[in-house]
């Protein structure tokens, strides 16, 4: 194993954090074959020592005489000296909050500046702060860390996101350093959980003892690792400058250094992401084989373990493209699926994934943000062009993608074995919010037991590493704080999300995660209405703004925030999340929602096919369809009455009734009609209660 520090120990940078460096637009290795850009150099006002930085602009003809067009943020990038100043002078001040430039700096050391919305008059700033958890693993004294600080620096909650990472709200800036510090100390980190760089890799959360899972994780981490910034800036702003050793595989050091194809920056602090870092933001997950529970497609890269007849790991499957953020009204923007790239061998997969960043590096749009992720850059150029820059930094062609089997959503909720003896248990909880008693029973058991947590893509949390004999007492004590097992939870709200949305985050339009448990309840009042039946259900995403946190794109209903108390509607995706959604509907107040609700569900029972999803239904219907259908609605058709013999409408009632039964040696059936015929008959006598 190779070690690499917290602080870079051979980088020359000035001193005086406010000095610009020299500056050049675009890269150029003389390894590397000559791709369009466009070369200036800036005169500094210093003679000392400078670092070359990149500036990656968009494409444009080399006959250009006007400096290429940057959005603000390339420019706090540029003059943040690798993104310190001015953030490291801003969090010494006395005031509540920081300036614009250390707002946007702020982002790659993992935290946002928040206000409470709900609060009228003077602005209460906060940051949150948010974890980085490659594949969502968390150690038993990062959790407890983590627990803590929420109830001695936050507002007294975690919550658990779609990344499969921690989001800690409400801290206040004079404690920020003492908060980022201890999760420094703790095993934890802030690093590149936000910002313009690799944000979390995910990769399936169940702590599966098998081949391809274990390698799958281990991908996950070497990716992360291999794009983790090096040049030490977090470091020397949250715990000054203290070194902190993390050991890194060879290979992931050998991939980083490598420069045969012109993908690094050399003698820099930064070797893959210069001075500007990249475009926006960039989001990677891993998985295996049938295994969608990362949400593979809406990635900008997806990778997907390969395997032989023995379940031993040959190579990967990659997908790029994928991203949801839009923006309302704006056609040109929108929400994407990844595409095929193609296939490498598992040896080379640092190096694809390291040549397609470049490509994003040094091709995608820095002019102007809302076309800066790398799904523009794809659609602009076309999947062949695109793969075809790819494979100049990558040095070899990319074989043919390998045929694979269908997805299917994954929630590992419940109790599973991890196949090393010991068990997992998945628990679901409402919109990733940890708070009041389920997070003290969660801390006791997690505590007592010593267990390692795992972070799901859905926000749920899943306990590892349990021993079959604490199986009981875990169960008794989670099912007193409502974390109940699957089987008893509304299957409206095993699958669905919501993203913090009001009152902290500055994005919402209107509300999400304090919305959802209303719109779900009407859901399922809705569902009673037209007939559908309990165990029915429909992926259900909601958010406060278009930027698509919750995935809201994927669902087969989806709510997009599109003014005050106002949504969009989105029909069509998949419960196995490979099929996009499309715009139904535009500003459904939140109270008219029933009207949209009750014809669609009403149509898809009375119209399906067989074992037809809600959103696949949509899909072959067609939206004009469905509006007609919508504008004939005159209410459900009421069946005509008819006997109904069947006296149990759900299971825990069956059950119930089931064990009154064996003690008189009876049936359930025998026995609830033999209280119900009491019943009538004590009706009939007058009297005011049943005989059981």
């Amino acid at each position: 194993m190779t070690t690499s520090f917290g602080t870079a120990t051979s980088t020359v940078i000035p001193s005086d954090p406010k000095i610009r460096v020299q500056s050049f637009m675009g890269l150029k290795s003389s390894h590397s074959i000559a791709l369009t850009r466009n070369l200036r150099v800036f005169p500094v006002p210093f003679s000392t020592a400078s670092l070359i930085r990149a500036v990656s602009t968009p494409v444009k003809p080399e006959t250009t005489t006007t400096e290429p067009k940057r959005s603000k943020v390339e420019v706090f990038k540029e003059q943040s000296n690798f993104i310190r100043y001015p953030l490291n002078e801003e969090i010494l001040t006395d005031t509540s909050n920081i300036n614009e430039a250390a707002t946007q700096l702020i982002k790659f050391h993992g935290s946002y500046q928040q206000y409470n919305r709900d609060e009228r008059g003077t602005r209460s700033y906060s940051f949150m702060l948010r974890t980085k958890n490659p594949g969502g693993k968390v150690s038993n004294q990062l959790y407890l860390t983590m627990d803590d600080l929420a109830d001695q620096f936050g507002i007294g909650t975690l919550r658990l996101t779609t990344r499969q990472t921690f989001q800690l709200h409400g801290v206040l800036k004079k404690n920020l350093k003492t908060v980022m510090s201890t999760i420094i100390k703790n095993m934890g980190s802030t690093l590149g959980a936000c910002g313009d760089l690799n944000r979390n890799v995910l990769a399936p959360a169940a702590p599966l003892m098998t081949k391809e899972y274990l390698f799958a994780q281990e991908t996950a981490d070497n990716i992360a690792a291999l794009l983790t910034p090096q040049s030490g800036f977090y470091y020397d702003v949250w715990v000054d400058g203290e070194k902190f050793m993390t050991s890194e595989p060879p290979e992931v050091v050998k991939a980083r250094n490598d420069n045969s194809h012109g993908t690094n920056f050399p003698d820099s602090p930064e070797p893959i992401y210069g001075t500007q870092f990249l475009p926006r933001k960039f989001k990677i997950a891993v998985t295996v084989p049938t295994d969608n529970s990362v949400d593979i497609l809406t990635n900008d890269i997806g990778v997907v373990v390969v395997s032989d007849e023995n379940r031993e790991s040959q190579g990967f499957n990659i997908y790029v493209g994928g991203g949801m953020g839009r923006t309302h009204r704006l056609e040109t923007t929108f929400p994407r699926l990844g595409e095929p790239l193609g296939y490498v061998p598992k040896g080379d997969i640092l190096y694809a994934i390291k040549a397609i960043v470049a490509t994003q590096r040094d091709h995608g749009r820095r002019d102007d943000r809302k076309y800066s992720r790398m799904k523009y850059l794809i659609s602009s150029w076309g999947i062949e062009k695109f793969r075809s820059v790819v494979e100049q930094y990558y040095g070899k062609k990319f074989e043919p993608f390998h045929e694979l089997p269908e997805w299917e959503f994954k929630s590992y909720l419940g109790w599973h074995e991890q196949g090393d003896g010991a068990l997992f248990c998945g628990l679901h909880v409402d919109n990733g919010r940890v708070g009041g008693k389920m997070k003290k029973t969660l801390r006791e058991v997690i505590e007592k037991y010593n267990l390692n947590v795992r972070i799901t893509p859905n926000q749920n949390l899943i306990l590892c590493d349990i021993r079959s004999t604490w199986r009981r007492p875990i169960t008794t004590v989670l099912a007193q704080t409502g974390l109940l097992h699957p089987r008893y939870v509304d299957p409206l709200n095993l699958t669905a999300m919501a993203c913090p949305a009001f009152p902290l985050c500055p994005l919402a339009i209107t509300e999400a995660e304090r919305g959802i448990p209303d719109i779900l309840k009407r859901v399922r009042a809705v569902f009673e209405k037209v007939g559908l039946k309990y165990n029915e259900s429909v992926v259900i995403r909601i958010t406060g703004c278009p930027n698509g946190c919750a995935r809201p794109y994927m669902a087969e209903l989806g709510l997009v925030g599109d003014g005050p108390n106002s949504y969009q509607i989105w029909l069509g995706g998949t419960p196995n999340q490979t099929q996009l959604a499309r715009t139904f509907m535009n500003k459904v107040k939140v109270q008219d929602l029933e009207k949209v609700f009750e014809p669609l569900f009403y149509y898809w029972k009375r119209k399906r096919q067989p074992k037809e999803s809600f959103g696949g239904f949509s899909t072959r219907m067609g939206f004009e369809k469905l509006r007609v259908l919508m504008d004939k609605w005159e209410g459900p058709v009421q069946a005509p009455a008819r006997y109904n013999l069947k006296p149990f409408a759900d299971k825990e009632t069956y059950e119930a009734m089931d064990e009154l039964a064996k003690v008189q040696n009876k049936s359930a059936h025998q026995l609830a009609i033999e209280v119900i015929r009491n019943f009538v008959a004590a009706q009939k006598n007058g009297k005011s209660e049943p005989v059981i």
